[in-house]
């Protein structure tokens, strides 16, 4: 099988091409906006409306957001290899579409959420069943929606450029990646200040709703552009390649290896430049292995079962993923401690918040500073500090990867430790104005102290997330381009799983004997400050696991597990790399 990206499209010269460009862009800004919009104050919802304490409302986001990412692979794999890309992110799409109805008619039909705690009363009545299956499902819905649409829909707006006898192609490929990316950071922002804002200002019923209108509006937008609209069709899928090799090799792990080579014993396409594979994890060896080439082989040479024999180029692309799991385990850490909104947005809520006399920030906007701090780090990084290392220390590439993700993590860890601060300030004003018994009570304090901490955790995110691509995508083959956006993917649904768990094993252990929890619903009684010393103290070990790590991946080593046959002149697709 091939490795590489095969490409067969519609011939029509009159679609594709610059007028599609409103169609896609419009549908991913107006998706991000509803999604985003939804997500950053859902934790407020579930508090208020369906009586959830605040460790459960965090877990069950910390879920979905896990769901939300991991599918995105499951998406990608499907529409490589059955649905297409259009078909993926109109059925995305959609789905999405639901998901956000479903959400909206809780907040419009009395019936589907709990009834109102009375005032006063400290027990009150927990959702139904039938009324959990309903919300939970709308979170369903909006992640195999997300799971289609975010894979999809950057690498189908580059589609649209693929006809050859254009040679502006590169220069308009280029063009609309600006685009995209430009679409996608202002969509946050409005997500997290306008959406928010109308959250609180106009209620939930209205809050909801615009979401469902700016989807509604994504998707007839996306399906307006359908004539126009150059179509991949659908091709195996280089995961689905790698997942050959391992069952493969599993099949075969009784069978015994050449004790010397041998240029026949294994199967290599005549396309492949990959004569025989390397003797690192060479139990996997077997995967490519003939062993009886009547049976093994069609007569064109292909394998009769690509389950059972694979290519020598499928081995090496296995062999060269597994290198770079264990710098990948270190970056899941530092995605756990950026997942901890929920608990912020609590904190700054009993904070004041007030930018302005007039003008009050919604508790849930915090987390634009943290977007702001990436965007100006990165901007920082590549156009002054890049420049300077080139000029005066003669790194003409800036920092290595490596030690970018080494400083993501350091200040990460520090921000832990300065959420830490914070909030041990703030519970103890809390108390000393007598607020132990109401969470929702103002204190006497600006907000404004939580903005070191999420600037910190955006630079944070911004060189360790562009660090550990630029270190996959060094390491794996040019054909494996993907799997480094695959694997970031995966990287934040494992963290927001391990959040998840983090957060209801930390519940439980702290509230045994009857003692209050760290993660109580009154954060005031609680001890938020310990969680975040907590996560603090994971983070440096996390660290000096990385250290450890780092002794496996030597200096100039960035390019000993290419395939012999991959191009050292190629550029990186950046249409392939994540959209973080």
């Amino acid at each position: 099988m091939k490795m590489g990206r095969d490409i067969e499209l519609e011939e029509n010269p009159r679609k594709g091409g610059l007028r599609t460009m409103p169609f896609i862009i419009v549908n991913e800004s107006f998706e991000r906006v509803a999604s985003y919009g939804l997500q950053t104050n859902m934790i407020i919802y579930l508090m208020t409306f369906y009586q959830m304490s605040a460790a459960t409302g965090a877990s069950i986001l910390g879920i979905w957001t896990a769901l939300s990412n991991g599918l995105a692979i499951v998406g990608a794999i499907i529409s490589d290899s059955y649905l297409g890309r259009f078909r993926a992110v109109a059925i995305g799409s959609i789905f999405t579409l639901v998901g956000m109805i479903i959400l909206w008619l809780t907040a419009m039909i009395p019936q589907l959420k709990p009834l109102p705690c009375p005032q006063f009363q400290h027990i009150c009545n927990g959702a139904t069943a039938v009324q959990l299956v309903i919300l939970f499902s709308s979170f369903g819905f909006m992640s195999v929606g997300a799971g289609f649409v975010r894979p999809c829909s950057i690498i189908f707006g580059a589609d649209q450029f693929e006809k050859k006898e254009n040679t502006e192609n590169q220069r308009l490929v280029d063009s609309y990646f600006n685009w995209y990316y430009a679409s996608i950071g202002i969509s946050t922002i409005f997500a997290v200040t306008i959406i928010v804002y109308i959250q609180d200002r106009y209620g939930w019923q209205v809050g909801f709703g615009i979401p469902v209108i700016l989807m509604f509006f994504s998707v007839s937008m996306f399906l307006i552009g359908y004539p126009l609209y150059i179509k991949v069709k659908a091709k195996e899928s280089l995961l689905i390649g790698l997942l050959q090799a391992a069952v493969a090799a599993s099949k075969k792990r009784h069978t015994s290896l050449p004790l010397t080579d041998c240029d026949d014993c294994y199967h290599r396409p005549l396309e492949s430049a990959v004569l025989e594979p390397l003797n690192d994890f060479r139990c996997l060896n077997r995967a490519c292995m003939i062993q009886d080439p009547q049976r093994d082989l069609n007569p064109d040479g292909s394998a009769s079962n690509p389950w059972s024999l694979c290519s020598v180029e499928q081995v090496e692309s296995l062999k060269a993923l597994l290198r770079v799991l264990p710098m990948w385990t270190s970056g899941i850490m530092i995605f756990v401690t950026t997942s901890q909104f929920s608990f912020s947005v609590l904190q700054t809520k009993t904070m004041d918040r007030h930018m302005f006399p007039q003008f009050e920030i919604p508790a849930a906007s915090f987390s634009m500073f943290m977007i702001i701090a990436l965007t100006i780090w990165i901007t920082f990084y590549d156009r002054v500090l890049v420049p300077l290392l080139s000029k005066y220390i003669g790194l003409a590439r800036g920092l290595s990867p490596i030690i970018r993700m080494g400083i993501g993590l350091i200040v990460s860890c520090v921000s832990m430790a300065l959420s830490a601060i914070t909030e041990s300030i703030r519970r103890q004003r809390a108390i000393e104005e007598g607020h132990d018994d109401d969470p929702s009570a103002l204190v006497n304090m600006s907000a404004m102290w939580f903005v070191p901490q999420y600037a910190l955790l955006g630079v944070a995110e911004a060189a360790h997330a562009v660090g550990q691509i630029e270190f996959f995508y060094s390491l794996l083959p040019k054909s494996m381009s993907s799997i480094a956006s695959a694997m970031y993917t995966i990287g934040t649904a494992m963290s927001s799983l391990v959040g998840s768990l983090l957060v209801s094993g930390v519940d439980w252990l702290t509230s045994t004997r009857g003692k209050t929890s760290w993660l109580s619903s009154n954060i005031n009684r609680g001890h938020l400050d310990y969680y975040f010393w907590l996560l603090a103290f994971l983070s440096l070990l996390n660290f000096l696991y990385f250290l450890v790590v780092c002794r496996y991946y030597e200096p100039g080593n960035d390019r000993s597990c290419r395939l012999p046959h991959e191009s050292e002149e190629q550029q990186c697709d950046y249409r392939l790399l994540t959209e973080s």
